[in-house]
């Protein structure tokens, strides 16, 4: 069988196509919770710790180049001229769209393995232990 061959066998198989649905799905799925982050839940979590845009703290590490022409209180100037930053808003931003997108993956996941759950069939009685069989077969004996 010739590499080619083989190749077309494995993206033909069910599983592939699907993992590359699922990819492209959650790419777009991904803008749509980065959204949900940036406009609406990140702006109420810095309006309640006194700012308006949480993606704007930063400890600044470096120096601020001489030929700086940007905003020194702006964490996009700063990062773009290159000066050495912790940049901790913008991470907190990122950790919280995380957690939202596994949280709702889990949802997912839980609702799809409710749909696709076999109903469990009814447990068949246990065997009868081999001493009662015995001790059955010697009363039916007896009884002859």
């Amino acid at each position: 069988m010739g590499l080619i061959s083989e190749f077309k066998t494995f993206i033909n198989r069910g599983n592939v196509m699907d993992l590359a649905v699922g990819v492209i799905i959650g790419g777009a799925f991904a803008t749509i919770t980065k959204s949900l982050t940036d406009d609406l839940i990140m702006p109420v979590v810095g309006y309640l710790f006194g700012g308006a845009d949480f993606s704007g703290y930063f400890i600044r590490l470096g120096d601020i180049p001489a030929d700086f022409k940007g905003n020194a209180a702006s964490y996009a100037d700063l990062k773009g001229a290159g000066v050495a930053m912790l940049g901790w808003g913008e991470f907190l931003t990122v950790l919280v769209n995380f957690l939202i997108l596994a949280f709702i993956i889990f949802l997912l996941v839980k609702v799809m393995n409710k749909m696709t759950a076999k109903p469990e069939p009814d447990a068949a009685p246990a065997a009868t232990p081999e001493d009662i069989v015995l001790l059955r077969e010697i009363r039916d004996s007896l009884r002859k």
